[in-house]
């Protein structure tokens, strides 16, 4: 698996992948810094995070668009099919390189956190519960996003369902109170107040190893078809 993880990394900064990700985000992320903290005088970091996890809702699929829409198409599926390694391994490997680059992209947020330390005293352990909802966040996205990748051979209809589904997620909180709990931008709005929910976590990581293992599954059947 850790050989997968290299490679996928890798492939990330081989490519414009990683560098599209990372600089589509920390744009954004300059921006809402200022609208949202900078332009207001405040030092609570924590606030542009509001926004970013709308932004995340669009940019995941640049991560996980072509996990496994590519190898299909481009056939080399047969041979993820016929290696070695467990398809099990070969889910968590590409699921883990795709956090592992959400990481490297929070952890330039710091640089946001630096610039106010310049004007005030943000509350540090309010930023660092927003960064591990935003982490957990982005988790659950991505693999979702795996799921649709591995359900098409087409990048852009992984893509677009992907966000046509977080989308939907957004507005569910809207037809009824009960669809709350299923809302990850709800579970995520709790958060940067700096509360941490045992409830919130627990929701995040199932839904998260529930799309991981629909993956896993998807690829088993293609595999046995194969």
């Amino acid at each position: 698996m850790f050989a997968i993880i290299k490679k996928e990394v890798k492939s990330y900064f081989l490519s414009p992948i990683g560098y599209v990700f990372i600089g589509l985000f920390l744009f954004m992320a300059s921006i809402f810094f200022y609208l949202d903290v900078i332009y207001y005088g405040s030092t609570n970091f924590e606030y542009m995070f509001y926004s970013l996890s709308t932004i995340l809702t669009f940019i995941t699929p640049i991560l996980t668009m072509r996990m496994f829409a590519e190898e299909r198409k481009e056939g080399t599926d047969q041979l993820l099919f016929t290696s070695p390694v467990s398809i099990s391994n070969i889910v968590f490997g590409k699921f883990l390189s795709a956090v592992i680059i959400l990481v490297i992209t929070e952890l330039f947020t710091f640089l946001y956190y630096g610039i106010l330390l310049c004007f005030g005293a943000p509350h540090l352990p309010t930023a660092l519960v927003t960064l591990l909802g935003f982490l957990l966040l982005g988790t659950a996205y991505i693999s979702f996003g795996m799921f649709a990748s591995s359900l098409t051979e087409n990048q852009i209809i992984a893509g677009i369902t992907t966000i046509a589904f977080f989308i939907l997620t957004w507005f569910m909180p809207q037809f009824s109170e009960g669809l709350e709990a299923f809302s990850l931008m709800t579970i995520f709005n709790t958060f940067p107040s700096g509360q941490l929910a045992i409830n919130e976590i627990v929701t995040f990581l199932s839904f998260t190893l529930l799309f991981i293992l629909l993956t896993i599954i998807v690829l088993q059947r293609k595999k046995s078809v194969k």
